[in-house]
């Protein structure tokens, strides 16, 4: 029987485009800021029904706009793609979507995405995506990605933007005043706390080992495509330098943590609680970056062990720091319960890595 044609998109053909959005991505970075307004509301009084519809908006606004700024990448990477055997398949390369429909879907989702946050949060918040945004599209991947091997690092603030964007949403009142261009700064770096910056400088400061990491045994393919990664170009010791240099750097931030929040005083339990949670997780991951191997013998996938180990635990240190931050925002019992969860994360980790 012949089937009829109702006139409604199918899944084949929506598929590529929210394939363009990059979803696992967006997803993650969405999480933390979905862990920013948490932390803010609980802070504030309490999690509740306004906190729901809050982290609505930071979700589908986020997700708009990291998603547009996405799909502009793979316009952009179309020379690219096609000869790396990770991007290979992509939707534009593979011929799924024609590179002028992924460029106007990037934009129209970049421009939905920083309106929905004007309309639906405040202009802080919607500056800061448009920031995201652009910086992502003209900073990262038009300039800084073919151009030096600290592409990584400047273009790791875009990625570290989602708490920032989820607090500024979160906070009642925020508004930009246009009196003098310091005044407009002062508007927009004023969140009424420094948590969400403290967010901002932990995925920050992670982002270099966490990529260099895989990079120091899959990077082959972009230097032949014209990217000079770190270990192409200055070479896997350079390059183990500086990873342990920013894993040293995540624990003297880790410090900080309590101080961040502004309404633990020193003496409080809370404040001990997660200070020594997160300067201890912060030193659990830095000691898979110390104990980096540049000597050993790659697996049957040709990954190098010990790098292998430490790309996978940076993903699992991120999440349980942003869960200690989450939990901490409810007190003593929320810290003991972050402090807890990570004690037993790290022991089964280590338990398999030794296994």
């Amino acid at each position: 029987m012949r089937r009829l044609n109702t006139g409604r998109p199918s899944m084949s053909s929506i598929g590529p485009y929210f394939s363009l959005t990059k979803p696992r991505v967006v997803v993650l970075l969405q999480i933390t800021a979905l862990c920013s307004v948490l932390a803010h509301d609980q802070l504030g009084g309490g999690v509740d029904s306004d906190s729901m519809r809050t982290m609505l908006v930071v979700f589908v606004g986020g997700y708009l706009s990291a998603g547009g700024a996405n799909a502009i990448n793979m316009w952009y990477d179309r020379d690219i793609d096609p000869l790396m055997s990770r991007t290979k398949n992509r939707p534009v390369p593979s011929g799924e979507v024609s590179a002028e429909a992924a460029l106007a879907f990037g934009v129209a989702l970049s421009v939905l995405g920083v309106y929905w946050f004007w309309e639906l949060a405040n202009p802080v918040a919607a500056v800061w995506s448009a920031f995201s945004i652009l910086f992502y599209v003209f900073v990262y991947s038009i300039w800084l990605k073919r151009s030096t091997p600290q592409n990584i690092v400047i273009g790791g603030i875009a990625g570290s933007t989602p708490p920032v964007i989820g607090w500024a949403a979160a906070e009642d009142g925020l508004t930009i005043a246009t009196d003098s261009v310091a005044v407009v700064l002062e508007s927009l770096l004023d969140l009424g706390s420094l948590m969400p910056w403290f967010m901002f400088l932990l995925i920050f400061l992670w982002t270099p080992p966490h990529f260099w990491a895989l990079a120091l045994y899959r990077s082959e393919e972009y230097g032949e495509v014209g990217i000079p990664m770190m270990p192409n170009v200055k070479g896997p010791e350079r390059t183990l330098r500086e990873m342990k240099a920013y894993a040293a750097l995540l624990v003297a931030l880790s410090v900080t943590a309590p101080m961040s929040y502004g309404g633990i005083e020193e003496g409080d339990s809370t404040y001990h609680v997660l200070g020594w949670t997160c300067v201890g997780l912060s030193i659990w991951y830095a000691s898979t970056v110390w104990r980096v191997d540049l000597d050993e013998q790659r697996d049957p996938t040709g990954r190098l062990p010990t790098a292998a180990r430490s790309f996978f635990v940076s993903m699992l240190y991120l999440a349980l720091m942003f869960i200690v931050l989450v939990t901490a925002s409810f007190g003593i019992l929320g810290a003991g319960f972050g402090a807890a969860l990570s004690v037993v994360a790290v022991v089964r980790s280590e338990s398999r890595a030794r296994a």
